[in-house]
């Protein structure tokens, strides 16, 4: 089960009701984290007048985006003893990411931009810089989230011998199992496959009969069936089983294409969370996410955490 020890919320816009705030609280309570609560400024070098400078309008935005942070911190019981506070200057996505990489933390919690006046998407600009490079996992929360998560839904993919995608379910499932716990959450774990070029399998082509390819089908289903259920036991064998006896995850292998099948189940399933891998597998350098994850993320509408796997690359430096 992961442990969070260093954990970072990005606070913009947040009140003391936020679901962002409330999450990022309550884990570091529980795992005796440090938590950063962070505001990001926007560089105003170039906007001063003779009236007011550039550097005294940076100064009053920064000192209005502290005392903000500073209204958020004081309601929380017992701040003192494990927030810190800070505000950052520049772009948004690049200074939490140099902030993450500086401090190495270890989790970074968002309030989706949801800025929906493009594409009716769920996450914004910042948002998805985020998911995309950020080298922690990366929990952006819908603002309509509920204190807590009733069902946490981890998506796992399949290829044997990869070290990358093996890497990354691991950590998907530690992820999944350390926040469903803390959450009092229902744990679901689903895994899309489907047979690759299964409509050309006629017999025409192929001379296969229809039953034979039916049994091929068949086989390819139990066999990814046998997989993800041997991937789990193994997951609690060598990690945390006592959670996963606690939890009971419930098991979704589904045929059909990654892309359709994660936002489709989560949609079914009423899922308030979503935790998925997000880098492709073409292992080119700066090369951040996949198609599928891209794909499946367009098309979510509920609260997000994106792992990617351990030594990922930020696109940044301290």
């Amino acid at each position: 089960m992961q442990r969070f020890s260093n954990i970072l919320l990005v606070a913009d816009a947040l009140t003391d009701r936020s679901a962002a705030l409330h999450h990022a609280v309550a884990l570091a309570k529980n795992n005796q984290a440090t938590l950063t609560v962070v505001g990001v400024v926007e560089d105003v070098s170039a906007e001063g007048s003779k009236a007011v400078p550039s550097v005294k309008l940076r100064d009053m935005l920064i000192s209005e985006q502290r005392e903000k942070l500073d209204d958020i911190v004081s309601s929380i019981v017992e701040a003192d003893r494990f927030i810190k506070v800070s505000v950052l200057i520049g772009n948004p996505y690049i200074e939490i990411i140099r902030q993450v990489l500086r401090s190495n933390h270890d989790l970074l919690i968002k309030s989706a931009d949801e800025d929906q006046s493009l594409r009716n998407l769920l996450f914004g600009s910042t948002d998805m810089h985020l998911m995309r490079k950020c080298p922690c996992p990366v929990w952006i929360l819908k603002s309509t989230q509920q204190p807590h998560s009733r069902r946490i839904l981890a998506a796992l993919d399949h290829d044997p011998g990869d070290t990358v995608t093996e890497s990354l379910n691991r950590q998907i499932l530690e992820m999944s199992t350390s926040l469903a716990l803390s959450e009092f959450s229902e744990l679901h774990i689903v895994h899309a496959w489907r047979v690759p070029w299964e409509s050309f399998l006629s017999p025409a082509r192929t001379g296969m009969s229809d039953a034979e390819v039916d049994t091929m089908v068949a086989e390819k289903a139990n066999d990814r069936h046998r997989w993800l259920e041997d991937l789990v036991k193994t997951y609690g064998a060598k990690g945390d089983k006592e959670a996963l006896d606690y939890l009971k995850p419930r098991l979704h292998v589904i045929k059909g294409a990654a892309t359709h099948i994660v936002p489709t189940t989560a949609r079914e399933l009423s899922v308030d969370l979503v935790i998925m891998g997000t880098v492709g597998r073409s292992g080119v350098p700066g090369f951040f996410i996949g198609n599928t994850a891209e794909s499946i993320l367009a098309q979510l509408d509920c609260s997000v955490v994106a792992v990617k796997p351990p030594g990922f690359p930020g696109p940044s430096t301290p």
